[in-house]
């Protein structure tokens, strides 16, 4: 008689664990989902902030560029007045020497020869003036492919980022695919 009144307990008992084992995969499964959602969310994250990173650091190039081209606009100007001071130089002497020849400084010659070292004075200044020119050019130039590089790794931070998720979606929203 004993037997079957425990029959029903053990079968209680039974049912009770698998409800138990049920509730713990259940549990498992929540907890899985959980960590998949925060591991996609970090991936996200880590892609977009990769993305800013690398934006910031073009800015920070950018910056450093823009002092570089005041400088060389410093340097290529300090250069040019040390030219134009030379050539300045160089005619007083062609003049002092003219004079102790006995050459007038208002003869043919005396002219002729101020014109033409006044001709290079000009021209050596253009061609420094040009030089630093390109300068700026090529150095705008490398500001604008960093400012373009800047963008892109912004944007590409950014859709990888929404690719991500929508691969993500299915797993993290199994609901959206019914």
């Amino acid at each position: 008689m004993c037997i079957p009144a425990v029959t029903p307990l053990l079968t209680a008992i039974g049912a009770g664990g698998a409800a138990t084992a049920t509730g713990a995969a259940a549990g498992a499964a929540t907890i899985g989902s959980t960590l998949q959602t925060i591991g996609t969310v970090a991936g996200l994250v880590g892609t977009v902030a990769q993305g800013v990173s690398s934006y910031n650091a073009a800015k920070d190039q950018i910056a450093q560029i823009e002092t570089q081209k005041q400088t060389e606009m410093q340097l290529n100007s300090v250069e040019e007045q040390r030219a134009r001071q030379q050539f300045r130089s160089g005619i007083a002497q062609q003049r002092a020497d003219l004079v102790a020849r006995g050459v007038s400084l208002d003869s043919p010659t005396a002219v002729f020869l101020g014109q033409t070292a006044a001709r290079e004075m000009t021209f050596e200044a253009q061609a420094i003036r040009q030089g630093g020119l390109a300068t700026q050019t090529e150095l705008t130039g490398q500001q604008r492919a960093l400012r373009a590089r800047g963008k892109n790794a912004l944007v590409k931070g950014g859709i990888s980022a929404a690719g991500g998720l929508l691969q993500a979606a299915p797993d993290l929203w199994p609901e959206l695919l019914k």
